[in-house]
């Protein structure tokens, strides 16, 4: 296959050996998931960075016992079978289509996604209109986060016999227990003090023990705590003909207000670009503000975080990019909130 090398050095820097199977062998699981699901005309996308993602063709039964198919556009995801992918195919489980794109089918095991194509699929960073843009961003959050009590057992159920609701119980358990802990995020800056024996590196020591503070007491207050994105960005927010609709969530639980953070600090690389932006970002945190009810200064400490949590990302991965969220960060600290 004729794969961009940056899709490859991705896959194999960030996998080690999974990544290389993976490549190795794509051919022939692009070949089997086309089997198993019918599909034609599988032409990869042109910007490949943690997955093999193709636009496809596949039949689907259009008549009820007539047997009758026509083909529909779809996406064909491939990636390493890892705790994040098994997350994503959960949270699009959950979502079920509201805010998100459609799960038509996946196999966990194998790490293949079949899901809805979204038409006409332009990002919401092209739109030029940065206030619109942010309440766009505010409506779909709204529609895809899932209270704990939601993810765990749902009120349908309640009518259940004992022993249907102990298996009903028992599968969303499960099912729970696939999703990623925003915990366990912030837990990584524990390793960053390690790398750095007690301090943070190239990483503003301030501005780290400030999140580490502020993450924590958020944590404490034990409340709020949803399924969420994890990664809700202008690059994963695409317009539709049943809306504007999220792609590829991490499937995180913790706190709602997390949510914003890399909505905040994206469109990655150019935000920090223009002469405005700390008008911007703040104006941002009042639209985000009025929509979902966050204090601002909760809403600039969760920014904060993410921009630090993704610094300490790019280091451990070795991937850059760690000095534009330090940049990034060190504007939300002192970014005045109030006129």
């Amino acid at each position: 296959m004729n794969l961009p090398p940056e899709f490859i050095s991705t896959i194999t820097n960030t996998f080690g050996e999974d990544g290389e199977s993976l490549i190795e062998n794509l051919p022939a699981l692009i070949n089997e998931a086309s089997t198993r699901w019918g599909l034609t005309n599988v032409q990869p996308v042109d910007n490949l960075s943690y997955n093999f993602v193709a636009f496809a063709d596949s039949p689907l039964p259009m008549g009820e016992g007539l047997g009758v198919r026509e083909k529909v556009n779809v996406v064909l995801k491939i990636g390493v079978p890892r705790d994040e992918l098994t997350s994503e195919i959960a949270a699009l489980r959950l979502f079920n289509g509201e805010g998100a794109c459609r799960l038509i089918d996946a196999d966990e095991q194998k790490g293949f996604l079949l899901l809805e194509r979204l038409n006409p699929g332009v990002m919401l960073s092209t739109m030029e209109d940065d206030e619109r843009a942010t309440h766009i961003g505010a409506e779909v959050m709204q529609k895809i986060w899932r209270p704990l009590d939601h993810v765990t057992l749902s009120d349908s159920e309640g009518s259940l016999t004992q022993t249907n609701r102990l298996f009903a119980a028992e599968r969303l358990r499960v099912t729970y227990n696939k999703f990623i802990q925003l915990s366990d995020w912030f837990d990584g800056l524990k390793e960053l003090r390690q790398m750095f024996d007690g301090g943070t590196g190239p990483l503003n020591e301030k501005l780290v023990a400030r999140v580490e503070k502020s993450v924590n007491d958020f944590f404490a207050e034990n409340h709020g705590s949803v399924l969420m994105h994890g990664d809700f960005h202008h690059f994963n927010i695409l317009s539709s003909e049943r809306g504007w609709l999220v792609i590829d969530p991490k499937g995180v639980i913790g706190p709602a207000g997390y949510e914003v953070g890399p909505f905040l600090m994206n469109p990655w690389g150019d935000l920090l670009n223009g002469t405005n932006y700390r008008r911007l970002t703040k104006r941002r945190i009042d639209i985000l503000h009025e929509q979902l009810g966050f204090e601002r200064e909760r809403i600039r400490e969760w920014g904060l975080a993410h921009a630090v949590l993704s610094a300490w990302w790019h280091i451990e991965d070795n991937t850059g990019g760690e000095e534009y969220a330090m940049n990034f960060a060190e504007m939300m600290a002192d970014l005045p909130l109030h006129s």
